[in-house]
């Protein structure tokens, strides 16, 4: 079983590397379908699997095709972390729709729409007030 330390360092390398990846080296077009990031990086505690989530910004059509080019890399990325980085075994490697960023936009969305609701509730309670 790996330390925290070294858990945390190579997350953080993985996340490192498949970014560059994702940027450079995958050739896939289903993967320059939307634009994609790598939000995080979950490493189990024996270093033998890894949760890559990615955010990916686009249509629908668009997350689900890059999606689909991620899944098919996944070997291509597993080989290349073998290269780049020294691990007694790579682990295997799982890509995860991160939809955070988008959840919490529709949040926003919410928030902003109920305090425009409370203003305009405001206005025209003073409006009324002020006619009788």
């Amino acid at each position: 079983m790996a330390t925290n330390r070294r858990i945390s360092r190579v997350s953080s390398l993985i996340k490192q590397e498949v970014s560059q990846m994702l940027l450079s080296d995958i050739k896939d077009d289903r993967v320059g379908a939307g634009m994609v990031s790598v939000t995080n990086v979950d490493v189990s505690g024996d270093l033998q699997h890894t949760k890559i989530y990615v955010s990916i910004y686009g249509t629908d059509e668009a997350k689900a095709e890059t999606m689909a080019g991620l899944e098919s890399a996944t070997g291509y990325v597993r080989r290349e972390l073998g290269k780049r980085i020294r691990l007694r075994r790579t682990p295997e490697v799982k890509f995860i729709e991160d939809r955070g960023l988008e959840y919490s936009d529709h949040m926003m969305t919410l928030l902003n729409q109920l305090s425009q609701e409370r203003q305009n509730k405001e206005v025209n309670h003073a409006i009324s007030e002020q006619e009788e």
